[in-house]
């Protein structure tokens, strides 16, 4: 994998698709601030939120560098593909999407039990000055499909199998991902400091192995019962190493 800068913003990101990048990780001399809505905030809402703050924080719109979504339910890979094209021009409108580059990382989950009733923000995340010369990445969500052409039934590790054996897969290829993404920025799991996993599925038994044993729970590992973003896909997966974290 390889990265661009995104001067404008002062991180560096893995370039993806138009939607959103792989990962984003400060300049030297800026860090990452994550900011977690205490409710979940609709999306337009949550933009206007996160602009307020960017602006008080003495940053420019181009800061914003990560999202954490939450939907009502897994899309179609039609409505996958709609709802990113409404996404998206909030980001043009601020100066980060340019058409064709999405700087931004992303998860974009939906919570199996009292999901929210239209896509919401759950946090997001910002460059601005370091307080200290320790490095700041997000990593953005990644499930188990694989990358190139074809459709998510062409793509997804062991389809439709949520046999342990095939839990066990999708697992190991997304921690796998994950791995390859922080490698990019130069990082690894002992850099983290916290990892997310997202299913509806029990992954206990293959936690030790794929996860623990490779060092993915250094900080803990936080299971959000809430599906991935398109129907099929069953486990997905973001990290971080982020020093600053707020709540509002």
């Amino acid at each position: 994998m390889i990265t661009r800068d995104f001067a404008a913003g002062n991180y560096r990101f893995i370039p993806a698709v138009f939607q959103y990048s792989s990962g984003a990780a400060a300049h030297a001399g800026f860090e990452i601030e994550r900011v977690r809505f205490d409710r979940l905030t609709p999306l337009a809402e949550g933009f206007a939120e996160a602009a307020d703050y960017i602006k008080a924080a003495g940053r420019p719109l181009t800061a914003f560098c990560a999202c954490e979504l939450r939907s009502p339910a897994a899309f179609t890979e039609q409505a996958f593909f709609e709802f990113n094209q409404h996404y998206v021009k909030t980001l043009a409108a601020w100066g980060i999407y340019d058409g064709t580059t999405n700087p931004v990382a992303r998860s974009n989950v939906c919570p199996e039990i009292d999901p929210p009733s239209e896509p919401s923000f759950f946090a997001f995340s910002f460059t601005r000055a370091a307080m200290s010369v320790s490095p700041s990445f997000v990593v953005a969500g990644g499930a188990e499909a694989r990358g190139g052409a074809g459709s998510y039934p062409e793509r997804i590790v062991r389809y439709r199998d949520t046999s342990p054996d095939g839990m066990k897969e999708k697992v190991r290829f997304t921690t796998r991902e994950m791995e390859s993404r922080m490698e990019a920025f130069g990082f690894g799991w002992q850099d983290t400091t916290a990892v997310q996993a997202y299913t509806v599925h029990d992954f206990h038994a293959v936690a030790a192995e794929e996860l623990v044993r490779r060092g993915a729970s250094r900080s803990g590992l936080t299971w959000h019962f809430a599906r991935p973003p398109v129907i099929d896909l069953e486990y997905e997966m973001d990290c971080r190493r982020v020093l600053r974290e707020v709540v509002i």
